[in-house]
């Protein structure tokens, strides 16, 4: 039985333990988590997401087979037994194409379901809780469940095919925003327990009338919200009282564990209590490449002080000028005067940046910053001025004083507070 098959029956029994889903694509932070799972010998699970890798290359440029080759290049870089590494498709149903009749954007979504199964993703969320054109922003349980079917159906056969395990499903209409709210949150109510056991049930009966009661069977767990989330510049943190409804599904559901979407900036003492409740899988995406923004600004500034001909925050100008000459990833979802948007832009907690780290031009300002600082031994002082959360692992001997060592460190600080949270029952 696989870690992800035992997450129901360990909580059943009252064995709590969780997993960390990384939903990210970039180098950095895959290289951080594979090294985080080396030290602690943990199974990782790296999740792409359907506008990340798709079949037809999402912005990241690649299509899932190219992706497993890259999880697993940086898994042979850093020693990680790639027989602990499991990899999920999150989102994945007609989300990129939505703009297009929904017909048209679920024949995509089953060539994209398609093509991660193939190339051995074992974890695979069915996602068809979106409307498509001319339709609502967010469908029923009874044509979400029929979409769901139509791609696992899909899935199945396309494991057959290839020779690869059959695929564990993740299913769930009260899907949180991918990327965290478009705006500003005081309070989000979880899940209510109703909606919850109905999305279950209707997911059951549909699968069953379409032959796929097997495939049903491999359904570990259900997307709700236990009443977490993000906003651009506030974090709503989890109030395990409030979802005591909620996580009494379980009882008469033992098939299923929650899965959490959004868990980013939660508190450690929450991502526990989430595991504790029947939420073992921890999602987490935005967090990481915030980490990493925030590494990369430091040592930014850290250059400025150290070698007068970089520049003053040149990494920081450079990112700049390439969001505003290409918007499109930001501008509808910063809203505000000028000003209010540039904050956004670099320091969001939705972290729309990260879209823009791929482009040529943010890797070569990233570039010059490292070769800038490479060589040198960061002087305490500035690491405490512009990197004040890494001083205590550096002064330790834990982290090297070096520009490439704290750029991995900002990323796996944040892993080692969801693992220390995952841990947290046993």
């Amino acid at each position: 039985m696989s870690l992800l098959s035992q997450l129901a029956h360990d909580y059943q029994a009252g064995r709590v333990h969780g997993i960390t889903s990384v939903c990210s694509a970039h180098p950095a932070v895959i290289r951080a988590t594979l090294r985080e799972g080396v030290r602690t010998g943990a199974t990782v699970l790296i999740e792409a997401t359907c506008n990340q890798v798709n079949h037809e290359g999402g912005y990241t440029g690649m299509k899932p087979a190219d992706f497993r080759r890259f999880v697993e290049g940086i898994a042979a870089e850093v020693g990680f037994d790639t027989a602990k590494l499991i990899l999920g498709g999150d989102h994945l149903g007609p989300n990129p194409w939505r703009s297009r009749p929904a017909e048209e954007a679920l024949a995509k979504a089953e060539i994209m379901v398609a093509a991660y199964v193939a190339a051995g993703f074992n974890k695979i969320h069915l996602d068809a809780s979106m409307g498509c054109a001319g339709e609502p922003e967010g469908l029923d349980d009874e044509t979400t469940a029929h979409r769901a079917a139509r791609l696992a159906k899909v899935a199945e056969r396309a494991a057959r095919e290839a020779g690869v395990p059959m695929p564990l499903y993740i299913i769930g209409t009260e899907v949180p925003t991918p990327g965290g709210a478009l705006h500003e949150l005081d309070d989000v109510p979880p899940t209510a327990a109703a909606a919850a056991k109905k999305t279950i049930a209707t997911h059951r009966r549909v699968f069953a009338e379409q032959g796929l009661s097997d495939a049903f069977d491999r359904v570990i767990g259900l997307v709700v919200q236990p009443g977490v989330e993000f906003g651009h510049e506030s974090v709503v943190v989890y109030r395990p009282e409030r979802a005591r409804e909620l996580i009494a599904v379980l009882k008469d559901e033992p098939q299923f564990v929650f899965e959490a979407h959004s868990t980013d900036y939660q508190p450690e003492a929450a991502l526990a209590a989430l595991v504790q409740d029947g939420f073992p899988i921890l999602k987490v995406g935005p967090g990481l490449t915030f980490a990493l923004r925030q590494t990369l600004y430091g040592l930014d500034l850290i250059a400025s002080e150290l070698d007068a001909s970089y520049g003053g925050r040149a990494l920081a100008g450079a990112m700049e000028e390439l969001m505003l000459a290409e918007p499109g990833n930001w501008q509808r979802y910063y809203p505000g005067t000028p000003d209010e948007q540039h904050v956004l832009r670099h320091y969001s907690y939705s972290d729309r940046i990260r879209y823009y780290w791929p482009h040529e031009q943010a890797e070569q300002a990233v570039a010059r910053l490292m070769q800038t600082l490479d060589g040198r031994t960061i002087p305490l002082p500035l690491i405490a001025q512009f990197l004040p959360e890494e001083l205590e692992a550096v002064t330790s001997g834990a982290c090297e004083a070096t520009a490439a060592a704290l750029v991995e460190r900002g990323v796996e600080r944040v892993i080692a507070v969801y693992a220390r949270a995952c841990a947290a029952g046993r």
